[in-house]
Order: C-alpha cells, then sequence, then structure tokens
C-alpha cells in the first residue's frame, strides 16, 4: 500500500519544515497518514527521519516531549480521530510551559460530521486551547500554508479531516509557510541593578538550565562569587563548591536576603514558593520561557540564558554580605551525621543512589519527592553528566514515557521515579524495545503512597482515614510489572542490597525505605 496526493503533500511540508521525529498511534482513521510516513522513511530521500510507534496515545505524547527535551527540535505525535487526541492534553501542556516545539498531528473525521454525534467525531479544534501557538484544520480542497505564523518552540496541532476512502489523485494546495523570524531583544538591566545592590544581601537560585547554557552560567557564578541555591536540574549542583548553600530553603526562610536572582527554570525548593510571602524580597529572573513562577510583582529577563548572561559584560564579585554560606556549612556536618545515622530512611537511601547514580551516562529525576530530596541529599562531589527533569506543570503522569523518549539512543541512563508516579505510567515499558536498553536504571522509591503530603502540616492535623486517602496509600510491588516487560529487578530493602550492576537489558530497582528510619530522620532534620 502507498499513499500520494494530499496526505502525502501534508507529510512532506512537515518534514520540510524540520520536523524529522514522530511517535505513531495507529488507528484506522489515520491510516493514510501512517503509510504516507512509512514511505517517505522508506524513501531515498528519508535522511534522519525516524518513525516510532505507541498503542497509548498519554504515554506517546510524553515520550514526544522527551525527544524534544532531548534534540531540541520538534517532534510529532499522529494520532486517530475522536479521544485519542485528547489523551495528548497532559503532554501538550507540559510541552507549552517549557517552551517545547511538540506537534500534534490528528486526523479527524470530516467537516460534515461535527456536532452530530457521529463515532469519533469529536471537536478537535481548540481542543489543546491556548497550549498550542495555532490549529490549522485541513480538508484536502483547501489552500492552505502550514505552520503559518509558528515560531518553532511552542506546541502546534495540525488537524487533518480524512474521508473513510481519500481519492490518491486528490492533490492539494499545501504549502509551507515562511518561518517566523526570532527578533529577540534582551533587556539585563534588571539584573544589573539587582548585582549593584547585592550589599544588601543577594542569592542566586539555580534552576533547571539547558545543557548548551550550563558552562556560561557557571562561568557567570563564579565570578559573582554570591550564594547559590541549585537546583539538581541545572546540572552545576555538584560543580559550585563553596558557593552552594546546603539546607538553603529552611536558611533563607530564616534569613531572607534583599535579592533573589533566579537563573532558568522554576526551582522546585519551596523556598521559592514561599516568596510570595516575602514581598519585600525583590525577585528578578533570567528566564529562557518568560514565565515569572511568582503571582506577586518581579522582574523577568526573558532570552536565551546564555545570550543574557554575555550581555552583562564583565562582572565584579559581589561575595556574600549575609554569611549565608557560613550558616550553611555549620549544617553540613550536622545532615551529613543525619545520613549516615539513618542509612535506610529514605534520605539515606536517596544519597546512596546518588553515589551510585554517578557512573550513569545521564540522570532523569521524576516530579514530587524523588527530585526534591535528591535537591537536598544526594552527594554533592561528583557531577552528573546530564541531569533531566520535565518540570512544565510539574505533574507525575507520563514521566516514565518522557525519560524514555529523552534517553532513546543513550547507554547507562538513570531515571528515579516515586511509585505513584510508576502508577501513572505502567504502559510505558512497551517502548523499550524502540530505545537503547543497556545500562538502564529505573528506580522506583516505593515508600507506599504519596508521602510528599505527610510532611505538610495540614495534613497532619487530619484524621488518619482522611490521610490514608490523601497520600493515596498502597501495598503495591514492582516486580511482576518488571518482568510483564522483561525487565531485570532488584529489591532494595537495606544497605546491603545495593549490591547491583546495570546489565545489557533495563532494569527495575525497587528501593523500600525502612519507614521507622525515616520518621527518626524527618524528626530529627526537623529539629535542626
Amino acid at each position: 500500500m502507498s499513499s500520494n496526493g494530499w496526505i502525502s503533500d501534508v507529510v512532506g511540508a512537515c518534514i520540510a519544515a524540520g520536523i524529522q521525529e514522530y511517535v505513531v498511534c495507529a488507528g484506522a482513521r489515520n491510516l493514510d497518514l501512517v503509510v504516507a510516513l512509512a514511505d517517505y522513511a522508506e524513501s531515498e530521500d528519508a535522511g534522519e527521519i525516524r518513525v516510532f510507534s505507541h498503542f497509548d496515545e498519554r504515554a506517546a505524547g510524553f515520550f514526544a516531549l522527551g525527544r524534544c527535551m532531548d534534540s531540541g527540535v520538534p517532534c510529532a505525535v499522529v494520532t486517530t480521530s475522536g479521544t485519542a487526541v485528547a489523551e495528548l492534553l497532559p503532554a501538550v501542556i507540559e510541552a507549552y510551559y517549557q517552551q517545547r516545539p511538540l506537534i500534534v498531528i490528528s486526523a479527524d473525521r470530516p467537516v460534515r460530521f461535527r456536532g452530530s454525534g457521529a463515532p469519533q467525531a469529536i471537536e478537535h479544534v481548540g481542543i489543546f486551547s491556548n497550549y498550542v501557538q495555532g490549529c490549522e484544520d485541513l480538508e484536502w480542497a483547501d489552500t492552505l500554508k502550514l505552520f503559518e505564523g509558528w515560531s518553532g518552540k511552542l506546541p502546534w496541532h495540525l488537524n487533518l479531516c480524512l474521508e473513510e476512502k481519500e481519492n490518491a489523485a486528490q492533490l492539494s494546495k499545501v504549502r509551507l509557510a515562511e518561518p517566523v523570524m526570532d527578533s529577540e531583544n534582551i533587556d539585563v538591566r534588571p539584573v544589573l541593578e539587582c548585582i549593584q545592590n547585592a550589599w544588601r544581601g543577594m542569592v542566586v537560585m539555580l534552576g533547571g538550565l539547558e545543557p548548551e547554557d550550563r558552562e556560561e552560567v557557571w562561568h557567570f557564578l563564579r565570578d559573582l562569587g554570591a550564594p547559590v541555591l541549585p537546583d539538581s536540574t541545572s546540572g552545576l549542583r555538584e560543580t559550585l563548591g563553596r558557593l552552594a548553600l546546603m539546607d538553603g530553603d529552611r536558611l533563607l526562610r530564616q534569613e531572607p536576603p534583599a535579592y533573589i536572582l533566579r537563573i532558568g527554570e522554576i526551582p522546585v525548593g519551596r523556598y521559592w514558593r514561599d516568596l510570595e510571602d516575602f514581598p519585600e524580597v525583590n525577585v528578578v529572573s533570567m528566564s529562557r520561557t518568560g514565565y515569572s513562577g511568582l503571582a506577586r510583582e518581579s522582574s523577568v529577563v526573558k532570552g536565551d540564558i546564555s545570550r543574557s548572561v554575555k550581555a552583562l559584560g564583565e562582572i565584579s564579585s559581589v561575595g556574600d554580605s549575609m554569611d549565608h554560606l557560613k550558616l550553611a556549612n555549620k549544617r553540613r556536618g550536622k545532615i551529613n551525621d543525619l545520613l549516615d545515622s539513618f542509612p535506610e530512611s529514605e534520605p539515606g537511601m536517596i544519597h546512596t543512589l546518588s553515589v551510585m547514580a554517578t557512573v550513569g551516562g545521564s540522570l532523569y529525576l521524576g516530579n514530587s519527592l524523588p527530585i526534591r530530596e535528591w535537591n537536598d541529599f544526594a552527594q554533592r562531589d561528583a557531577p552528573y553528566e546530564i541531569v533531566r527533569a520535565n518540570r512544565g506543570a510539574n505533574g507525575i503522569d507520563g514521566q516514565l514515557a518522557t525519560w524514555l523518549g529523552a534517553t532513546v539512543d543513550e547507554e547507562d541512563a538513570w531515571g528515579v521515579f516515586g511509585d505513584l508516579t510508576a502508577l501513572y505510567d505502567l504502559a510505558a515499558p512497551s517502548l523499550l524495545g524502540q530505545v537503547q536498553g543497556k545500562g538502564r536504571m529505573l528506580v522506583i522509591i516505593n515508600n507506599g503512597g504519596g508521602k510528599i503530603f505527610d510532611r505538610l502540616p495540614v495534613v497532619q492535623q487530619l484524621d488518619e482515614g482522611v490521610t490514608e486517602m490523601v497520600t493515596n496509600e498502597h501495598q503495591h510491588g514492582f516486580q511482576a510489572w518488571a518482568q510483564m516487560w522483561g525487565m531485570d529487578y532488584v529489591c532494595v530493602k537495606g544497605i546491603e542490597d545495593f549490591d547491583f550492576e546495570p546489565g545489557e537489558k533495563a532494569m527495575v530497582i525497587e528501593v523500600v525505605p525502612s519507614s521507622e528510619q525515616t520518621e527518626k530522620f524527618w524528626e530529627k532534620f526537623d529539629a535542626m
């Protein structure tokens, strides 16, 4: 079977627009699209075209998002009609807030079916609301410039209305629109003002960075000399030495600086959210996406981070005017003592894992508790080659699929996730046959539910039955799940169980911390 005519024209226009990778969720409605893609992929002019496939549209969307995160270029998900399209909304939202070029190509029933209630005739157009930069609705007879107005940085929806039997001879008037030129002007004056007033007290909060921005930011921070509260996803947490604050979230609550300079994505730690209650702290952000991350007034410098840093020119050291680093160093020894005293607590297990993961080719941190505990308690001596997370809207769904998409060709890829996060994405390992499996380590911290809520004062005051419902307590293990997808399996319940090595295929490491040691750890930590 081969495809030509207008459907083939559309696929050709997508490829010409720079979309080289596709995740196909095949169905009867989008069969002609799938065939057209296969024809292009097998042609002599295929170039770098790659086609992946998955049966679950929701996971496929996150897998495609992971590809965008890894490559920095567009990846498209090809779906059939009906609720299959709606399954992509969570991934599109994440892509929107991260400004990743995730493309949705949906096969739809002809326009005449809309509003009829006919099978699989839901309203595709507008289903993603403002979370896509544009939505193009196309039938074969239309004259349309594809991707008109698309910046190449945000999600886009292409909806194709297909007849049951397309006439291959129907030639369209599909054309590729001219690309939108990037005329980004970066005004760094708010940052310079922040630096000039650093004598009143200044701390840098370092969020996630793109790999190409890390070296430039590292040199800037070393020259600046101000205390830094770095997220793991910055890729610089282990390289900043004495400049990195230990237990920074709590320290800054106790000793708020006059100025916060945020660089990169919105920080993970609690203190960033607490800034809503500290309007006297001046906040300036250098952000690739332009989001302030705060509901209150603050300044944002939007633009490429490397370009923004270079635009600052030569920077003199401002030092640590409030002795934050001295206070943080006093806490360092106490926290290390706690980790040694309670090695089988959840923070203790995270610390041991972080040492083992330094041999990995890359590290992915799942949202909720793992990324927070990694920030606070992971080792700080050896840098990780690549650190990623999916922090657009901070959701826990689709995390395993995103990790697989972001590490398609990587050996020794480590991913660390919570148990509920894994339960949200149980079908993701069906993609393992299409990605590199050698040395792949899928770590699941199984503490029996969403224990991040146990740390909230409001939850601690609830009745036991309500608390169980809020934390989604469970007693599920992951051994049978690992076997179902052909993965090796190790269960870690004590320090002596950390005796495993990567193999030729993916391995699940289920880490079950001691609830007793964890409780004692947090008691001592909170009393510090």
